[in-house]
């Protein structure tokens, strides 16, 4: 690859820049079911799950996802605990049910079809400008930049500076080729993914070192946060099919309306029947697990049959599944 200055704005510079990206891009991309198709729902209920989320992760929820809400209408028609059930597992459940409540408006509003602009995107529940300007350029080929994390990072280190927010929008913006934008936004937050890691970046590998003022980790800005340890204990009664949970309020401020083992005290000493680790952002939890512990009067006892179709809490499914419950 010929040499070139570090990257400025002009026109020439921003050929080879796009030209360059994208070639790497058509060479490099990953093999993802959501880049099979570029059906606007189909973009849109991936651009959901990846948020917060490693794309691993996402893999099976997504084909699992769509095998049961195979368009705008079955999602819209469903009952959210239906919906919550398919997310259960996935986290964040807000996700689910503001991708529910959008689906419906979209129906009752828009024709049953998402509509193709990112302005218009984010009148939706649960849809911001990032989302938006994904689907959009994705879905539809509409020139508008995306920023994530990835992207972010990128853009910090190719210009050498510390942009502010809605400056890295506007970098985004003026380096966005018009042509294929839906590819280069993907092939953007790809490179963050793939080569412009957090730490160590694979510099050697990047499409983008020529024009890159930092060639390296840009100093950070702040100290990462340290993780927070915590151990939580868990009630797992049985009585022949049948297994105790207990149903978070409908006015819970987190996962409200989920499934959940009953929480005990303690362990009182008491050797438990499982233990395992669970994350959630910047806490690690010790989880211990006793049988035949004293529980919320609450609880109730649900047919192990039935529990595949509740909206359990992702730590309740990895309990159970650990169980060989489910």
């Amino acid at each position: 690859m010929q040499s070139q200055k570090p990257f400025t704005k002009d026109s020439v510079t921003l050929h080879h820049f796009r030209r360059h990206l994208l070639a790497w891009f058509d060479e490099n991309k990953r093999d993802l079911p959501w880049r099979d198709s570029r059906d606007p729902y189909r973009v849109w209920l991936s651009e959901i799950m990846l948020q917060q989320t490693r794309v691993a992760a996402v893999i099976d929820y997504y084909g699992r996802f769509l095998r049961r809400f195979p368009t705008l209408h079955h999602l819209a028609r469903a009952r959210e605990s239906s919906v919550l059930a398919a997310w259960s597992g996935l986290g964040y459940y807000r996700r689910a049910r503001m991708l529910h409540a959008a689906a419906k408006k979209m129906v009752a509003e828009n024709d049953e079809t998402l509509p193709t602009s990112a302005r218009e995107l984010q009148q939706f529940p649960g849809i911001g400008r990032y989302t938006a300007t994904a689907i959009a350029s994705i879905a539809f080929g509409e020139p508008v930049a995306v920023v994530d994390g990835n992207v972010e990072r990128v853009l910090q280190r190719v210009t050498g500076k510390k942009l502010a927010p809605e400056a890295v929008w506007k970098s985004a913006e003026t380096m966005l080729d018009p042509s294929r934008p839906g590819d280069f936004n993907q092939a953007m937050m790809e490179l963050g993914a793939l080569v412009c890691l957090p730490r160590r970046p694979k510099c050697s590998s990047c499409p983008l070192y020529d024009f890159c003022a930092t060639r390296g980790e840009h100093p950070r800005s702040r100290p990462a946060a340290r993780q927070q340890k915590r151990t939580i204990c868990y009630s797992l009664n049985l009585k022949g099919r049948r297994v105790q949970l207990l149903q978070r309020p409908s006015d819970a401020s987190l996962m409200s309306a989920m499934w959940e083992l009953p929480a005990i005290s303690h362990a009182n000493g008491d050797t438990p029947f499982l233990k395992l680790r669970h994350s959630i952002t910047n806490t690690d939890y010790t989880v211990k697990v006793l049988k035949e512990a004293r529980v919320d009067a609450n609880a109730r006892w649900v047919d192990r049959r039935q529990i595949p179709r509740l909206p359990l809490t992702g730590l309740a499914r990895k309990i159970l599944r650990a169980a060989k419950i489910i």
